[in-house]
């Protein structure tokens, strides 16, 4: 059966063998497999293309993000604010939305937070 965390494994997996195409598509047969998306998936995501230099598919995951509801943790904004590191204009976008809708992980420690210092 495929589910939410087989799926987050999998973009887990693809964000360590740098195979970020292949995370954005698991990302999308979540969606078309009605499999709900979390904040995981996201951050999985995120970290994936981030990794790959994908800062274009970085924002893009932001606003499906956005779109899905599904919150910003500070893993998630670490890995966009890295990714778009030459794209300052984007990056204090990510910034300002890290402030409304940012949360810590659920193993409760922060990582490194967003900040507004750009």
């Amino acid at each position: 059966e495929r589910n939410a965390i087989t799926y987050n494994a999998a973009i887990s997996a693809c964000e360590k063998g740098k195979q970020w195409q292949q995370a954005v598509c698991l990302l999308s047969a979540m969606a078309d497999r009605f499999v709900e998306r979390n904040t995981i998936t996201y951050s999985a995501a995120i970290s994936s293309c981030e990794k790959g230099n994908q800062w274009e598919q970085v924002s893009q995951l932001l606003q499906r993000m956005s779109d899905d509801r599904v919150e910003m943790c500070t893993i998630s904004c670490n890995a966009a604010l890295s990714a778009c590191e030459k794209k300052w204009s984007l990056a204090a976008g990510i910034v300002a939305l890290a402030r409304h809708v940012a949360r810590p992980p659920r193993d409760g420690h922060h990582h490194v937070q967003c900040r507004g210092e750009c």
